[in-house]
């Protein structure tokens, strides 16, 4: 299977990157199944129900969140309507929404996606591995899904890496979210695990990890509260993750990162 998972789009510039990229990404790549996190996605907090059609309509699959779930009220009622929208697994019992799924992909296979988030410099939720326990063990790789993929959305990358190490060998791929800036440690695992610590943000690259640079300067500089943070406005980027995964065991064969847009070095997997 072919798989690509899109880093943290932030406003309008990462909205538009998903919008040009995606549809053409399906075909040169010949995915079988797209995620992407949207947490940012409006106005750089939170996302939509618009936002999340548009997504579905330019071949996401699957949206993931994040700590910014809840900033737009009006998908509240959206995650318990259309289970394609994630949150975070590890939120307590009776939290609107769910945290993992199974969905199909191209040529009728099965995908599993779950996202969890840490508790380094995070808000304290539920434990991040006994949540991931749960989902790997209900849906094992190979046997009653072709694929899986964990979006890890930590601010520590010591806590992705043990989350990824902790699920290698029951996952297809495990891939850092929240942090906006990609990793250069593409890698697969010692049991078939495929792994970036990052995948990035889709959105402007001249900014301070997507909002606009002299604000966020601004708040260092003078260590008071200022305007409120906005995106930046210029092209955006698409920072992503491609596994392709052996069809016989749902594990990685190769992984490979994905940049498209207007600042950073472009890179894209031969097909």
């Amino acid at each position: 299977m072919r798989l690509l998972f899109c880093g943290d789009v932030v406003g309008r510039s990462g909205r538009e990157a998903i919008l040009s990229h995606v549809p053409d990404l399906r075909r040169r790549l010949n995915l079988d199944f797209v995620v992407a996190n949207g947490e940012n996605a409006a106005h750089g907090f939170g996302i939509t129900p618009k936002i999340c059609e548009e997504f579905f309509e330019a071949g996401v699959d699957v949206i993931t969140l994040g700590n910014h779930s809840w900033d737009q009220r009006e998908i509240i009622p959206f995650l318990d309507a259309d289970g394609r929208v994630l949150r975070p697994r590890n939120y307590p019992p009776g939290t609107p929404g769910k945290g993992a799924g199974v969905y199909t992909a191209t040529r009728g296979r099965k995908v599993m996606v779950v996202q969890v988030m840490g508790r380094l410099f995070m808000d304290p939720l539920d434990d991040p591995f006994a949540a991931l326990e749960s989902e790997l063990n209900r849906h094992p790789l190979g046997a009653a899904v072709g694929a899986v993929i964990v979006d890890v959305h930590c601010e520590a990358s010591s806590e992705k890496m043990a989350l990824a190490h902790y699920a290698d060998g029951r996952a297809s791929l495990v891939v850092g979210s929240h942090s906006h800036i990609p990793t250069g440690d593409a890698q697969i695992l010692p049991r078939g695990t495929a792994y970036q610590t990052d995948a990035g943000m889709c959105g402007d690259y001249d900014s301070v990890i997507g909002m606009k640079k002299d604000a966020a300067t601004s708040r260092f500089v003078r260590k008071m509260p200022g305007e409120r943070l906005t995106p930046a406005e210029g092209p955006g980027t698409l920072c992503a993750v491609f596994v392709e995964t052996d069809d016989t065991n749902g594990l990685a064969r190769r992984i490979a990162p994905v940049r498209l847009g207007a600042r950073l070095a472009e890179t894209l997997p031969t097909s």
